[in-house]
């Protein structure tokens, strides 16, 4: 499959240093080992391979040299500062991880310009549109709320498959990367925490609660979720807010990027799928055309909601609502008409028989429909 970002990280290669990052097992070697027949692969994770790194000898007659799993070294930033500032990027480099190598904190010197960043995400029904052109969008997002968006268990196709391949994906990142890169040993409180938080995807997220169940501080709490965060479990979004200091002091929500972790009912599940389809799309529009949106929902202090708020350089760009089969306008877009004027204002149904617009400017649409096509 010729993923996403193929193109423009081909562009990119003859100018910078290429940090690919993203979820484990999500596609990011397979992309770095497609973008051309002449590539030298070092996986730090090998023994061999560290001996390799550790006396810079990869073959330099390559087109490109994939540095996989390099932010598990110490000081990796300088070690490769070093390297670019000496050798240039003859042979291209390309680093990929399975964790976000712009915030980690074993950082070292800064590479900054130097390199550019790509963030790669889990399948979705744009691209597998575009990919795989199934004969249904609607089964293939029946097939992504059940089994998830990473490429092995959707080309499967197989619950049982999935069900296996799922805990062998986390118990990796919890057994493995989380004491390799953190020194974190509370596997077992972890486990628990995020077994809290796929029964409560898209509520609000309480950090006294969730420390009360675990009997940990509300300080060990945020440092575990930041961490899940940069390993790519899960991801964070903020209530919107003008004055954004003041929004990231409110309770958020929070959102896997495997869609089949999430334990709530189908319209949970649902929500998911889109806020993993949204942020991939803001993270694509940031990494590829430098362009700055955000990902926000809406919450008043009477309990009103709007799922989620897209942001474009700061100001509210799209309003977006979930439904399952509710082909009605949601009485939300009504209440939060002020901070929502002059701006697209959609609502995506997934069991949709009619779609509609209003003279309001609200858009009722198929979510297999909106969700194969939208852009920003």
């Amino acid at each position: 499959m010729k993923r996403y970002l193929t193109e423009n990280i081909k562009a990119d290669l003859n100018k910078k240093i290429i940090l690919l990052s993203g979820p484990r097992q999500c596609g990011k070697t397979t992309l770095a080992k497609m973008l051309s027949n002449s590539y030298d692969y070092i996986n730090y994770d090998s023994i061999e391979h560290r001996i390799l790194l550790k006396e810079k000898s990869w073959d330099r007659k390559k087109e490109i040299i994939i540095l996989d799993e390099l932010h598990k070294l110490k000081n990796w930033k300088s070690w490769l500062k070093g390297v670019f500032d000496t050798e240039g990027i003859k042979p291209k480099l390309l680093v990929t991880g399975s964790a976000r190598m712009d915030t980690h904190k074993k950082v070292g010197d800064s590479l900054a310009g130097r390199f550019f960043q790509y963030r790669l995400h889990p399948l979705d029904l744009k691209e597998i549109k575009e990919i795989l052109k199934p004969r249904s969008l609607e089964n293939a997002l029946d097939t992504l709320l059940l089994l998830g968006g990473f490429p092995e268990p959707f080309l499967e196709g197989s619950v049982g498959f999935y069900n296996k391949w799922k805990k062998s994906h986390l118990d990796i990142i919890l057994k493995q990367d989380l004491v390799d890169l953190d020194n974190i040993h509370q596997i077992s409180s972890i486990e628990t925490l995020i077994q809290l938080l796929k029964d409560r995807t898209g509520s609000l997220v309480s950090y006294s609660s969730l420390a009360r169940d675990l009997q940990y501080s509300d300080k060990t709490i945020k440092k575990w979720l930041i961490v899940l965060e940069n390993m790519y479990v899960l991801f964070k979004i903020s209530p919107f807010n003008k004055n954004i200091a003041r929004s990231l002091l409110k309770s958020p929500k929070y959102y896997f990027y495997d869609n089949g972790q999430v334990t709530g009912d189908d319209g949970a599940k649902l929500e998911n799928l889109v806020a993993c389809a949204l942020l991939k799309e803001i993270n694509k529009q940031s990494d590829c055309c430098g362009k700055q949106f955000d990902l926000f929902f809406l919450r008043n202090k009477d309990g009103y909601e709007i799922d989620f708020l897209i942001t474009k350089e700061g100001k509210p760009h799209l309003a977006l609502e979930v439904k399952l089969s509710d082909d009605t306008t949601s009485d939300n877009f009504k209440i939060f008409s002020d901070v929502l004027k002059g701006i697209t204002k959609i609502q995506i149904v997934k069991n949709l028989s009619r779609e509609k617009t209003y003279p309001s400017g609200v858009e009722i649409r198929k979510a297999s429909n909106w969700l194969s096509e939208f852009s920003l």
